[in-house]
């Protein structure tokens, strides 16, 4: 069973949100890096870079896919988590903590409201994996 954290905000994409004070902390959920397997390239924004909700930011590479990861809001990026770039092997062993990928300053917090709770992003999965 994959994890699914209750105070996270997740999109159909598979990515989390965390509000921490008026920045936005932005990774993959655990079902996708089990989806993808080991993760062996990060491709991540710079620090001043802005992202547009729904459009791509960067993309994780593993032994199996390449995919885009789609910003869950528009806002500039604040910090980028550089330990990834060496290591992101960190995106599959802790993809809630050391796996986090980069921090937001929204431009909107009532985007934040187009995301799923945990219960929906649950029933998600759950439906994804049976189709």
């Amino acid at each position: 069973m994959v994890q699914v954290l209750e105070e996270l905000k997740y999109t159909n994409d598979h990515e989390w949100a965390h509000e921490e004070g008026d920045v936005l902390v932005i990774g993959i959920t655990d079902h996708a890096q089990d989806a993808l397997g080991e993760i062996v390239y990060i491709e991540l924004p710079s620090e001043g870079d802005e992202i547009t909700k729904g459009d791509p930011f960067g993309a994780v590479e593993s032994t199996k896919a390449v995919s885009d990861l789609y910003a869950p809001v528009s806002g500039d990026v604040v910090e980028v988590n550089e330990a990834l770039l060496d290591s992101p092997e960190l995106i599959n062993a802790d993809p809630y903590g050391e796996g986090w990928m980069i921090k937001v300053k929204v431009y909107d917090h009532g985007e934040l409201e187009d995301l799923m709770s945990f219960e929906q992003y649950t029933d998600f999965v759950e439906n994804e994996v049976e189709e």
